[in-house]
Parts: C-alpha cells; sequence; structure tokens
C-alpha cells in the first residue's frame, strides 16, 4: 500500500467517526475504484480443468487473488479520473435543473481535489 492509498484509508476512518456521510461515500467509491485497478486480468491458462470442479482452488490461500502495486502516481490518476467524473455529472445534472445533486457533486470533487 503506498502512502497516498494509506492517507485515503486513514481519511475514511475519520470520515466515519465523524459520521460524515459525504467523505465517507467519496472515499469508499475512491478506494473502491483503487482495488479495482489492482486486479490482474484473468488469464486463459489460469482455468485447470482437473480435478472434480474445473477450475475450482484447493488449499490454504488458493482463493487469493493476484494484485498488482499501484504507485501513488498511479492512484493521483485515478482520483482524478474520480474527479473528472464527478464534474463531468455535475455539468449534465445542472443543464437538466438538477442544481442541488450538482453542487453535492462539486463538492464532492473539490474533496478529492485534496489528494491531488
Amino acid at each position: 500500500m503506498t502512502g497516498l492509498q494509506a492517507r485515503l484509508r486513514a481519511d475514511l476512518l475519520t470520515a466515519r467517526k465523524a459520521r460524515d456521510k459525504t467523505a465517507t461515500a467519496v472515499l469508499r467509491s475512491t478506494l473502491a475504484a483503487i482495488a479495482n485497478s489492482e486486479a490482474l486480468p484473468v488469464a486463459e491458462t489460469a482455468l485447470s480443468v482437473d480435478g472434480p470442479i474445473a477450475g475450482a482452488a484447493v488449499g490454504v490461500g488458493a482463493t487469493e487473488a493476484a494484485r498488482r502495486d499501484l504507485s501513488d502516481e498511479e492512484i493521483r490518476g485515478i482520483i482524478t479520473g474520480e474527479q473528472t467524473e464527478r464534474l463531468s455529472a455535475a455539468t449534465d445534472l445542472e443543464s437538466h435543473g438538477a442544481g442541488e445533486k450538482a453542487e453535492q457533486l462539486r463538492a464532492e470533487a473539490d474533496l478529492l481535489a485534496a489528494y491531488l
């Protein structure tokens, strides 16, 4: 885990303790996006037809999926993507008359800016 990822996790804990629903939701979704980016693609050769159930994992730790380690720069890229997505959605919502929801998304984007 990188320093930036550890900071996100620590801030999530702080937001949960403070019962800050907005910060908690934003940090959870950002950490989920990071976790998704850490996943390795499933290789065709990873599946085996040996044993009673095709592709079944056997043994201690056999179900653990390999993860890749992301650098702080890659994590910043993910955070930037999350921020851009929120700003784009806010613009769309505002053009459709949902100003309150647009403001909420902009506040979420501002929260993410602190990590960039």
